[in-house]
C-alpha cells in the first residue's frame, strides 16, 4: 500500500485508518498544496488532490472511500459496520457526513481565509462558512448526547475517524469552541487513541 499525504489534510483520515488496522504502508508526504508546490504529482494523480492511494490494482482518491475500502477489506469487522448489522445504515451515513456535510464548509473557509492570495480572500464568505459547518455539527452533538462514546455500531469505527477529522480541521482553523461540549468531548476521546497519536507521529 502507498498512501500519498499532506499533514493533516484529508489524507490523514487514510493515515488513521492506516494506523488502527496496524497495516503496512509507504508514506510520500508532499506540501500542500501539492499540485501548486510540485507539480509533477499531477503525473501520479491528474486531479492533483490528496489523497491518492494505491493497493495492488486500486487507485483511490476519496478520503472517505478509501477508509471504508480498507475497514471492509482489511479490518475483519473492526472498524466497519456489516450490512447484517441494524446500524449499517447510519454507519455509511456518517462515513460520508464526515466528508460531504462537514469537512466541506471547511474548506471554504481555509480557502477564503488562507489560501487564496491576500487580495483573493474573503472574510465574510469564510464566516458564513464557518457558521454553516458549526450548526451542521448539530446532528453529531444530538446522537452524541445519549451518553455513547461513538456515533454507531456500539464502537470506534471509521464513520468516527470521517467525522473526528472534521473537528480536528475545526481545531486547526480556530473554531472548534463553537462546538457543543458533546463534540468537544467526542473530539478529546479520538485524540487519545493509540492509532491518532501514532498517525500524528508518522506524518512528523
Amino acid at each position: 500500500m502507498k498512501l500519498w499525504h499532506c499533514n493533516d489534510a484529508r489524507s490523514f483520515r487514510v493515515l488513521w485508518t492506516l494506523e488502527e488496522l496496524g497495516l503496512e504502508y509507504e508514506l510520500v508526504t508532499l506540501p500542500f498544496p501539492p499540485r501548486w508546490h510540485q507539480p509533477e504529482y499531477l503525473q501520479t494523480n491528474p486531479l492533483g488532490t490528496i489523497p491518492y492511494f494505491e493497493d495492488g490494482t486500486a487507485r483511490m482518491t476519496e478520503s472517505a472511500a478509501i477508509c471504508e475500502y480498507l475497514a471492509v477489506r482489511y479490518g475483519a469487522g473492526s472498524l466497519a459496520v456489516s450490512a447484517e448489522e441494524p446500524d449499517f445504515g447510519q454507519w455509511l451515513n456518517w462515513l460520508h457526513h464526515g466528508e460531504a456535510t462537514l469537512t466541506f464548509p471547511q474548506t471554504l473557509v481555509f480557502r477564503y481565509l488562507t489560501l487564496e492570495k491576500p487580495e483573493n480572500r474573503q472574510p465574510k464568505v469564510a464566516d458564513d462558512y464557518r457558521k454553516w459547518f458549526v450548526a451542521r455539527t448539530l446532528l453529531a452533538e444530538r446522537t452524541l448526547a445519549d451518553g455513547r462514546d461513538w456515533l454507531c455500531g456500539g464502537r470506534f469505527t471509521v464513520a468516527d475517524i470521517s467525522v473526528g477529522y472534521a473537528l480536528l480541521f475545526a481545531e486547526t482553523l480556530g473554531h472548534l469552541g463553537e462546538l457543543g461540549p458533546e463534540c468537544r468531548a467526542f473530539w478529546g476521546r479520538l485524540r487519545a487513541r493509540d492509532g491518532f497519536r501514532r498517525a500524528k507521529a508518522a506524518q512528523r
